[in-house]
């Protein structure tokens, strides 16, 4: 009986890559997306979040899954299906795609720290930048990924945030169960994939395999087995805790910003100041705290996925776990991304032109990669025969239509 209580892992030690993946996708620039979707539409929206989950959990689980068994990143996978060309392109554009974020989620915490305190919003886009990169380089993934589990609990604050304004529920229920569907173009685009998502938990998956691969020689035991069970825990857990706390953000603007007649929010901060004079002090600290904690979140995986993605499709070495001085070429992607986000974000460009041009590339990359993932993992090809239940691959491909 002991023993098998030593084998059972807790809740708490199966959260890692899902839990933090599915935390990211709600960046400064998802909440700039959220909050416009509740101050144009109200409550309208509130079923998409739903409608979209069983989707996105499925293609962030086949990617966990290839991560894990094959102990790579997904660019290593994909270079198995893909021509040269295409990979590098494709690679390309998501460290691009990345870079742009990067500099929308610095901006919108630089002036979220402004409507608070005050103060120049460049010195603190960069300083963000800048200790988002010390803390990349310098912390080792396994106490890196500890790290990165904390700071998505900042998330709550924007279940705080709707409980403090008075909240019209009746509706917002009827909204998510009886929906209303238009076929206005706002509202059709008002969500988009990031496939740097699809990489970072593959990644991860690898990272953690390769932990527990050197652990177990270390040790003499027989490596972990960790089962798919445990990936699909995690990812649900996730990519469910991303999309209510997107939920809630649309049911707070749309409870205060809608209702007043605010119906165009360009940017996160812009959403918490207008927050600000509508529903109270506490909220638009929320809001705003809220801003910053995600954006130290996201940054250095937007980073750090890019340079995964980069580093295998190359050939170089690359791994959190490595000192810089072991991964040149890897912590310079990292270096170059961050870097480079915060150097746009210093050039004051319209920040709605950067979130259209990322998700205009992401939308270019997030196809093929989605398709070459599920012929990678429905013909056997590369290196592992990745075995997945059939309801999985049927989610990944009609995610993928």
């Amino acid at each position: 009986m002991k023993a098998g209580r030593q084998t059972r892992p807790s809740l708490l030690r199966l959260l890692g890559p899902g839990l933090v993946t599915g935390a990211t996708d709600d960046d400064p620039s998802g909440i700039a997306t959220y909050s416009q979707a509740g101050a144009q539409f109200g409550f309208t929206l509130c079923w998409t979040m739903f409608l979209t989950l069983p989707f996105m959990v499925a293609i962030q689980i086949i990617s966990a899954t290839i991560g894990w068994q094959s102990r790579r990143c997904l660019a290593s996978n994909l270079a198995q299906q893909l021509p040269s060309p295409a990979l590098y392109g494709l690679v390309a554009m998501l460290a691009v795609a990345n870079t742009i974020n990067i500099a929308a989620d610095l901006a919108a915490m630089a002036e979220a720290l402004r409507l608070v305190v005050g103060g120049p919003v460049l010195i603190y886009a960069a300083g963000f930048g800048l200790a988002c990169l010390m803390v990349e380089v310098f912390v080792p993934y396994h106490r890196y990924a500890g790290y990165l589990k904390f700071l998505t609990l900042v998330l709550l604050v924007y279940v705080a945030a709707a409980f403090s304004v008075g909240v019209p529920w009746d509706r917002v229920i009827a909204s998510t169960l009886a929906p209303a569907v238009s076929l206005d173009r706002d509202y059709l685009v008002t969500t988009t994939i990031s496939p740097y998502l699809f990489f970072w938990q593959a990644s991860q998956e690898a990272e953690e395999s390769r932990l527990s691969y050197r652990r177990a020689l270390a040790s003499g035991d027989q490596p972990l087995a960790h089962s798919f069970s445990q990936i699909s825990i995690d990812t649900w857990i996730g990519m469910t805790f991303s999309n209510l706390i997107a939920f809630f953000i649309i049911v707070t603007t749309a409870a205060t910003l809608n209702a007043h007649g605010i119906t165009k929010i360009e940017t996160a901060s812009q959403a918490a100041e207008a927050l600000r004079s509508i529903a109270g002090e506490f909220t638009f600290v929320l809001f705003a705290a809220g801003i910053i904690g995600t954006g130290l979140l996201a940054v250095p995986i937007l980073a750090g996925s890019a340079a995964y993605a980069v580093a295998e499709a190359f050939g170089l070495r690359g791994s959190l776990e490595l000192p810089a001085s072991r991964a040149l070429g890897f912590y310079g992607i990292v270096g170059a991304a961050t870097l480079g986000g915060a150097a746009l974000a210093a050039t004051r460009i319209d920040p709605i032109a950067m979130l259209f041009w990322t998700a205009v590339i992401n939308g270019v990359v997030a196809v093929p990669v989605m398709i070459a993932v599920m012929v990678m993992v429905s013909n056997g090809r590369g290196r592992a025969n990745f075995a997945l239940p059939p309801w999985l691959r049927f989610c990944g491909w009609l995610a993928s239509g």
